[in-house]
């Protein structure tokens, strides 16, 4: 692989054998730039279904289905935990007592502390919950598509798929909606490379946790019908909520809720641009859009996990040693051809579709219902609303990389 703009090459450890070496950087690796989906594709072809690269400080990779699935369930051998806890409340305790890094709770936290966490979450997106806004979300969807559906042409990110779940999520929270550009910025900054070292992460999370700290304590004061006052109602282990764990909790929706599903739309519709005969197929018969976003899910995941090795332990024929970091990419478990038939088919009638596009084990997605009910909706009103669509021709689709994979612009256009 050409170095010229890839991060600077890591000492190889001496327990990493040279046949566990694939040169691969996640942020900056170019063909993962030109088409992600495909890149991803070429390394488990290529690479060890867990493979160690010298990119980013050094790191081991989970890339096949078997491999992600085992990493995300066993968080015994491979910890959510950033860095051992000594070393957490030694990194800590140099702070000034007023000065609070927020640590993304639950997702930053293994069993058993991880699940008093999770359950004041599950209330907000459980599917009942989630169901009650169906009818805001259905008109958000068809008003932006009608918005351009005059113009024949259209950015799908900047236009429709940006701002549907953004701000859903921002309506959820009780966040200003005029200040989405802001918040988008942010992610962006926190996705970014450099993720990778914990003071600069730490430092991410703090600018969040400000950019989203006047609301939080206004709502401790003066609760509303919103998730943030709900939050503030909740207990943690019988102990009343703080402005600690709800900035933690503040931060990890923020991420969740300003990404992720974004690019679940990005992916699925260029595939639809790319492919008439499945628009035609879904207009004809709307009862196989549920169907047809489990598959997308599957086809393109996006999101890569980073885990912290408990211990020294082993994982398809490597030994890893305490304190590795690996990160397990759901996009390659989506097209492990060990694993699935054909998988770079999108095939509605693939009759096994148990994708793992939101993880699996103890920190699967709380966010799962929500997404899926947007995605089936949008999809709903896009092909309700717009004639066959195709991509541009004189425009290129333009991704970002990272831990996740995301589609920054989609030039569409119609008749």
């Amino acid at each position: 692989m050409d170095d010229v703009g890839l991060s600077p090459l890591a000492r190889q450890p001496d327990h990493v054998p040279d046949a566990a070496v694939y040169d691969f950087d996640m942020y900056l690796d170019p063909a993962l730039l030109k088409d992600p989906h495909e890149r991803v594709r070429q390394i488990l072809a290529e690479a060890p279904a867990v493979f160690w690269t010298p990119r980013n400080g050094g790191h081991w990779v989970a890339m096949s289905h078997d491999a992600c699935y085992e990493v995300a369930r066993d968080w015994e051998r491979f910890s959510s935990e950033f860095l051992p806890r000594p070393q957490l409340e030694a990194m800590l305790s140099m702070l000034p007592p007023d000065y609070h890094i927020p640590r993304a709770r639950p997702i930053s936290l293994d069993p058993p502390d991880h699940g008093k966490y999770r359950a004041a979450l599950a209330a907000a997106f459980g599917p009942k919950a989630i169901k009650t806004r169906t009818e805001e979300i259905r008109e958000l969807a068809g008003r932006l598509i009608a918005a351009v559906a005059d113009k024949g042409a259209c950015d799908f990110i900047a236009a429709i798929a940006e701002p549907l779940p953004v701000l859903v999520f921002l309506r959820m929270m009780g966040l200003p909606t005029e200040r989405l550009a802001e918040f988008r910025v942010l992610v962006h900054k926190f996705l970014a490379p450099g993720l990778m070292d914990p003071m600069e992460s730490a430092g991410r999370m703090r600018s969040i946790a400000d950019a989203i700290g006047e609301a939080i304590r206004a709502r401790r004061d003066d609760p509303k019908d919103d998730l943030i006052s709900l939050l503030w109602s909740t207990e943690i282990d019988g102990e009343p909520m703080s402005l600690e764990i709800m900035e933690d909790f503040g931060v990890l929706l923020f991420l969740a809720g300003l990404d992720t599903v974004i690019n679940a739309i990005g992916h699925a519709v260029r595939h639809m641009a790319m492919h008439p005969e499945l628009q035609a197929r879904l207009r004809a018969d709307r009862s196989l859009i549920p169907e047809a976003v489990e598959e997308m899910l599957r086809r393109y995941s996006f999101v890569t996990l980073v885990r912290r090795v408990a211990g020294d332990t082993d994982l398809q024929g490597w030994r890893l040693k305490e304190n590795d970091r690996i990160m397990f990419a759901l996009a390659g478990a989506g097209l492990d051809p060990a694993h699935w038939s054909a998988p770079e088919v999108f095939d509605l009638a693939r009759e096994d579709k148990t994708h793992i596009a939101f993880g699996v084990g103890p920190h699967r997605c709380a966010g799962s219902h929500l997404a899926r009910l947007e995605l089936q909706l949008l999809y709903a009103e896009l092909l309700e609303r717009l004639p066959e669509f195709r991509l541009d021709p004189g425009q290129p689709v333009i991704y970002r990389a990272g831990n996740v994979l995301a589609v920054e612009s989609l030039p569409i256009r119609w008749d």
